[in-house]
């Protein structure tokens, strides 16, 4: 095997690959990407046998085809440290290293067969539909944040992806929670899509958002029971499903928070940070004062002293109620508008956050006690 590629496709790739890798594996054949140079092409493929990125790299000027596998942490560390853009030359020698070369930098790197390779030739079946990267990115921006860390409750680390019709109007829904506060966010299909319900895993939601930040264009999606395919132009990830059922969160949403505060975005998102610096570790809840068209917000920590702020609000009624400050900035992070709307109940019911700018996004979150 003999080619040569250029210093920043090469890069990019491999970047990509160490957000699928583990750090720490149990197969030393899963530290390393499988390397396969023919029709003037590298597909670079790496996996941790629940996520398989392949990404190619069109236009490579190939002297001898050939495939092998070599550890992915190392020869990233090598290559983003060559100079931008240049050639690199690679080639397998006889001993079994990969022989790089880059203006003076030399390198030779073990290598491990890629008979060894765990590949998975998965057929997926035809029903694929096809959706906007941008699209597919505002869904997982939107409900990532809200995804539960909670190993007991496998079923909520992740996002429920599913299709819903509204008037008429198909759309890919998306929902996370973690049982605090939950994100729900739709966007709009062309027509009805043969595609089950699904669990999305986290890991496999930030390597596919780190993909589509870098993407313009269609994405093609492809699943079957237990697994997930996206295909964008040079890209490919499959994934495999949570197993779980997903709970039927329609039910949380508040239906009688009547009274509705609405607020300058920018300010209320620098208010409750800044009242949140006295809290060390973000949990004492920012405490909200609530009368006339004024908001005072509070916090107070028994270590640290305490802050106060106040705004000048739209709101109607009288009413104290507190919040985990960092679920209300995740949410406000994430809005569109100039201005958010936050619907109340009473002080122990959950909150309605919606966001003028997105009328297809809605936020909930639980107050906490005290």
């Amino acid at each position: 095997m003999k080619f040569n590629v250029n210093q920043k496709d090469f890069q990019l790739a491999l970047n990509y690959c160490q957000g699928v890798i583990e750090k720490r594996n149990t197969l030393p054949i899963l530290s390393n990407i499988l390397l396969d140079a023919h029709d003037s092409k590298l597909t670079i493929t790496a996996t941790d046998l629940d996520l398989i990125f392949i990404h190619q790299i069109n236009n490579v000027e190939i002297l001898q085809e050939g495939k092998t596998t070599t550890v992915s942490s190392t020869i990233y560390d090598i290559v983003r440290k060559l100079s931008s853009g240049k050639k690199i030359n690679l080639t397998l020698n006889d001993t079994n290293k990969l022989h790089l070369e880059s203006e003076k930098s030399i390198f030779n790197l073990n290598c491990l067969s890629y008979s060894e390779f765990p590949l998975s030739d998965d057929s997926f079946n035809q029903k694929e539909f096809v959706i906007n990267s941008k699209q597919l990115l505002k869904l997982l921006n939107k409900c990532k944040f809200s995804i539960s860390n909670d190993e007991t409750r496998h079923y909520l680390s992740g996002i429920y992806f599913h299709q819903t019709e509204v008037e008429d109007k198909i759309y890919l829904s998306a929902v996370a929670t973690d049982s605090h506060r939950m994100s729900i966010s739709k966007t709009r299909l062309n027509e009805k899509i043969d595609f089950e319900p699904i669990i999305l895993p986290k890991k496999t939601i930030f390597q596919l958002c780190s993909l589509l930040d870098n993407y313009e264009g269609d994405v093609k999606v492809s699943n079957d029971k237990s697994k997930i395919k996206f295909k964008l132009n040079d890209s490919i990830l499959i994934s495999k499903l949570i197993d779980g059922k997903f709970p039927n969160y329609i039910q949380v949403i508040p239906k009688n928070n009547q009274k509705k505060l609405e607020i300058d975005l920018k300010l209320f998102l620098n208010s409750v940070d800044r009242v949140a610096s006295v809290s060390l570790d973000k949990k004492d809840g920012v405490k909200f004062k609530l009368s006339k068209d004024t908001l005072d917000l509070s916090v107070n920590n028994t270590n640290s002293g305490d802050g106060k702020d106040t705004l000048n609000v739209k709101f109607d009624h009288e009413l104290e109620i507190s919040f985990n400050s960092r679920y209300l900035i995740d949410v406000a992070s994430q809005l569109d508008g100039d201005k958010v709307e936050i619907f109340f109940n009473d002080t122990g019911s959950p909150a309605l956050i919606k966001d003028p700018g997105d009328f297809d996004s809605i936020f909930v979150v639980m107050p906490m006690k005290g």
